[in-house]
């Protein structure tokens, strides 16, 4: 495989319902088996549950502020140098944050326990409008780790 080239990035349609693509992104991580029209169910239900809650018009704008609430800004990647393993800190490119947000997001709305997936859908994104819950945890984890390391910064490449 030659590592010229970049893959190129496949265009995503936006979902039918808000027109965004962020979601439609989402919808997909959401579903399982290929049974997307019930993974558009949740997803939309459960962004709907929490416009109820926060008393919003704008269901679009919560989905995509607990979004950016949960995404992580840096992370540590695995640097073997003489001999030795460094985690060093380095900045996450906006696809990969994106994709981590929805990825932490979602399973922690599955592991939520006596629940179904449009409550802890509900309850995970409802958690990082405020700012709180596992996925916030999460991310601050990952800031930490990102923070006790920073000494071997100069090891990214």
């Amino acid at each position: 495989m030659s590592r010229r080239h970049r893959a190129q990035q496949r265009e995503i349609e936006p979902d039918p319902k808000f027109g965004n693509t962020e979601i439609a992104k989402f919808i997909t991580k959401v579903m399982c088996d290929g049974k997307k029209s019930l993974a558009r169910r949740i997803v939309y239900q459960a962004i709907e549950n929490v416009a109820k809650k926060i008393k919003s018009d704008n269901p679009l704008e919560v989905f995509e502020k607990a979004l950016e609430n949960a995404k992580p800004f840096v992370e540590v990647k695995s640097r073997r140098i003489g001999g030795a393993t460094y985690q060093v800190p380095v900045e996450i490119p906006d696809h990969r944050r994106q994709a981590l947000a929805m990825k932490w997001i979602i399973t922690y709305s599955r592991n939520k326990a006596g629940r179904n997936m449009i409550d802890g859908l509900t309850q995970e994104l409802h958690d990082c409008y405020n700012g709180q819950g596992s996925t916030i945890k999460k991310r601050d984890d990952v800031h930490r780790m990102a923070e006790a390391n920073k000494a071997f910064a100069h090891y990214k490449w």
